[in-house]
This record gives structure tokens, C-alpha cells and sequence, in this order.
């Protein structure tokens, strides 16, 4: 249940008391450049959504306000672990964060009370949570991971940085070396590939871990950013113009991507309501963001609710591309190698599946009829991508629609489980150990110093 407009704002105020450390400078009365509710202002909607929707969106008041003021929350209780790097150094935060995750907030000697609460909240499962829908919901996602999100992945991970007011943290990070890009991709794709094996996101289960290694590296982002890349610090960030780094609703597009396609699926057929597989695979994501901290208001659980959060997010951040930025970031994931090899066959894989990517982004991010911004970032399919992109959908389509037929024939369903088990730990290997950590050497010089 949704808490009151007003109780959501005390919990914005509340941060710069609670976390003085990361918050005390942040000015929370100030609405950041990146928010918008003019609509003489173009926003992030794409320009035929825009048209059809954003009218709608700014007319509901309360939603809007809910909106600015997810814009400038963090996450509490992540953040506030973060910000005892100064004291025990952000190696020794890691190593207390993983013997937590797995033996028990008991194994760890000494527990700051900031872990423990960090832990015990995402111990505590929501009474909104259906664990039986997430199995099943997990079980049904393990085709879409053995099988299409090899070849997505990077295009899910561009539409992360199409703006630069949410993308910006990504550059400062370092991210636009090609080998941090090729990490970070292979990271997010770990995480949620992960999050479908049996039992993963269990209390002592690989997922779980993994979620709370995320967003202790999202809330490092957020400290290193704050303590020394801020204007006053010769950094590029500006809380006037940017907020706070990485901001609750920042997280929810990219966590919430299989619920929002699985929406959109079910409206562009004439359907409000889900089917019982759609509403498993919907839980599932709705758990995992729960997991990465995102409040029961961003994760709503019927269609038209999903695809109106969404909306209402995009329709609110203001449009900033940013070539230095977005561009750079864009050339950089697009260009990267991401072949398991230099054979003749991982280099014909890694053509088909950057042209794969560039279509996939374009009609599931951009919409069909919507070009400009493709252009505009150099994403623009063109007749060779379409043609590779066909190619891929002749090894992709055959395979997922003959796992989704065994999924529900009993027997065959568990035999074909176990291939895609197998075939997913198998792409886990390939994306190697993810350490979801932020070298803080690579922000913004200053003289404070952050071990």
C-alpha cells in the first residue's frame, strides 16, 4: 500500500538527518533541472508517446508529486551502510555484506547496526510478495535468459544511458573504457540471469546476495559521487541540475524491463488482465526489485498501473541528450567485442548480436515510427542490421517457442528445465565473476581521500 504524499516527503527530508555524512549538503526543497512537469517541455517520452500520453500524465497531480519526490530518494538503508566507508573502508563493507549474505547477520563479528538493518529489510519479504508465483515465475524466464538474452542484453543495457541526467553517473564512473563497459554489461546480465536458477533468490540463495551487492555498489556510486565529484569538488555533478545519483526511480526502468514488456504484450493485445503465466513472470520481477530496495509504489502489479509508472517516469524526466555523455557511452557498449573468443564463430555471434541489440533497442525503447533519437544517438538500424537481425531471430525463435511448448508438458517440462539450468550456469561462466564494486580511483579528483 502506497504511503501518504506527505510520509514520502518526510522520508526524502529524513535522509540528510539520518545520513548526514552523504546527505547534510543536499538541499531537498530544490527541485532538480532533470525533473519536469511543464508540458511546453520535452521530456523523455519518446515524441509519439509523448503526444498521446503526457497531457494525461501531468494532469495527475498527486502521481507527479509522488514522482519528484522518488527523484530525490536514494536507498536508506543501503546508503546508510555505504556511508561507513570512511570508517571500515569499502573492502571490509563488502567482505561483512557477503558473510552476511551467506551464513547470517550472526557470522559477521561486531555488526554495525547499518548492515544489520540493511540485511534484516531485505529479509523481510512483503505480505504483496507471492514466493510461489516467483519460482514460477523463475522457471518460466529461464528460456527467455538461456536463449534471448544473450543477444538483448546490450541493447537493455543502452537504454539505460539514453538520458544524460540519469546516464551521467555511468560516465563519471569510468564506464566509458571498453572493458569496464564489457564488465558492466556482463554484471547486469549476471544479476538477472542469476535471479532465474532454482532457489536463487531464497534468503541464502546466489540471487539474494547478488541483489544486495548492487545496491551497495549503487549506494558507493552515490557516496564517491557526492563526496568527490559535485561541482564544489571539480566534479561534473551538480545537485541543482542532476538531484542525487541514482535515484530510486533511475532503478525502476531496468528492473522492472520484464514486467513492462510482459504489459505492454498483454494491453497491445486488448488485454488489462494477465494470464497466469504473464502474472508469474511479473511477481518475479516485482520481487527482485523489492530486493534492490525499489517501495511497493513503483512496483505495481496489474498491467495498465505498470505501463502508467512507467509513463509517468519518463514523462517527467526532462529530454537531455548529451553526446559527451549518452553518445559516448552509446559508441562504447555498441563497440565493445564481446565474443567469448577471436574464433570465426564467436566473432559471427558478436556481429549478429550487436545488430540484434541495435533492433530490439530501437523497437522496444524508441517505438517503430520513432527514428529521430535513434539517429541521434547512432542506433539506427539500417539493412544489414535488419538482415543480421533476421538471422538471429532464425537461431533464437525456434528455440524459445520449443522450450516454452515443453515448459508445460509434464516430464518433458523438468528435462527441459534441466538443459536450461545447465545452459544457463553455462553463461554464467561466460560472464564471468561479477564483483558489482565501483573503483572509486576513476570520479572526480579531490582532496578527501576514500579507502
Amino acid at each position: 500500500m502506497a504511503r501518504s504524499l506527505e510520509a514520502l516527503w518526510e522520508k526524502v527530508h529524513a535522509q540528510k538527518s539520518r545520513i548526514p555524512s552523504l546527505y547534510g549538503d543536499i538541499d531537498f526543497d530544490v527541485t532538480p533541472e532533470r525533473f519536469t512537469d511543464d508540458i511546453k517541455t520535452r521530456s523523455a517520452l519518446p515524441e509519439s508517446f509523448s503526444r498521446k500520453y503526457r497531457a494525461g500524465i501531468l494532469a495527475d497531480k498527486e502521481k507527479v508529486e509522488r514522482a519528484r519526490a522518488y527523484t530525490l530518494l536514494g536507498d536508506t538503508v543501503s546508503d546508510a551502510y555505504a556511508a561507513l566507508m570512511p570508517q571500515y573502508g569499502f573492502r571490509h563493507l563488502i567482505t561483512m555484506l557477503k558473510k552476511a549474505c551467506d551464513e547470517g547477520l550472526e557470522a559477521v563479528d561486531n555488526a554495525p547496526q547499518e548492515l544489520i538493518d540493511f540485511i534484516s529489510a531485505m529479509e523481510s519479504t512483503p505480505h504483496w510478495v507471492d514466493m510461489d508465483l516467483v519460482r514460477e515465475g523463475a522457471r518460466l524466464s529461464r528460456n527467455q535468459m538461456a536463449n534471448l538474452a544473450p543477444y538483448v542484453i546490450r541493447g537493455a543495457f543502452v537504454a539505460t544511458f539514453m538520458n544524460k541526467y540519469s546516464g551521467l553517473p555511468m560516465a563519471i564512473t569510468g564506464t566509458l573504457a571498453n572493458e569496464s563497459v564489457n564488465q558492466r554489461i556482463n554484471e547486469t546480465a549476471s544479476f538477472f540471469t542469476t535471479a532465474t536458477l532454482p532457489g536463487s533468490l531464497e534468503r541464502f540463495g546466489p540471487g539474494f546476495k547478488a541483489a544486495a551487492m548492487v545496491r551497495l555498489m549503487h549506494s558507493m556510486v552515490r557516496f564517491n559521487i557526492i563526496k568527490r565529484a559535485t561541482i564544489d569538488k571539480g566534479g561534473p555533478w551538480d545537485p541543482a541540475v542532476y538531484g542525487i545519483p541514482i535515484p530510486q526511480v533511475d532503478q525502476m526502468p531496468a528492473g522492472t524491463m520484464p514486467a513492462y514488456l510482459t504489459a505492454f504484450r498483454a494491453l497491445r493485445k486488448g488485454r488489462k488482465q494477465f494470464t497466469a503465466n504473464e502474472r508469474a513472470i511479473v511477481e518475479l520481477s516485482r520481487y527482485q526489485c523489492f530486493l534492490l530496495g525499489l517501495p511497493e509504489e513503483l512496483l505495481p502489479a496489474e498491467a495498465p498501473e505498470i505501463i502508467n509508472t512507467m509513463l509517468t517516469y519518463s514523462g517527467t524526466l526532462r529530454e537531455g541528450y548529451d553526446d559527451e555523455t549518452c553518445g559516448e557511452l552509446t559508441r562504447a557498449t555498441m563497440s565493445v567485442y564481446r565474443g567469448k573468443n577471436k574464433k570465426l564463430l564467436s566473432k559471427a555471434h558478436n556481429l549478429v548480436e550487436r545488430s540484434f541489440s541495435k533492433v530490439f533497442f530501437t523497437q522496444a525503447f524508441l517505438g517503430r515510427k520513432d527514428k529521430s533519437k535513434a539517429q541521434e544517438m547512432g542506433v539506427e538500424p539500417h539493412l544489414i542490421d535488419y538482415a543480421l537481425f533476421t538471422v538471429g531471430n532464425l537461431l533464437v525463435l525456434p528455440r524459445l517457442i520449443a522450450y516454452r511448448t515443453l515448459q508445460d508438458i509434464p516430464v518433458a517440462n523438468k528435462i527441459a528445465d534441466k538443459i536450461l539450468v545447465k545452459r544457463i550456469k553455462e553463461l554464467l561462466v561466460e560472464y564471468g565473476h561479477a564483483e558489482y564494486t565501483t573503483d572509486a580511483n576513476q570520479y572526480a579528483p579531490t582532496t578527501q581521500e576514500i579507502t
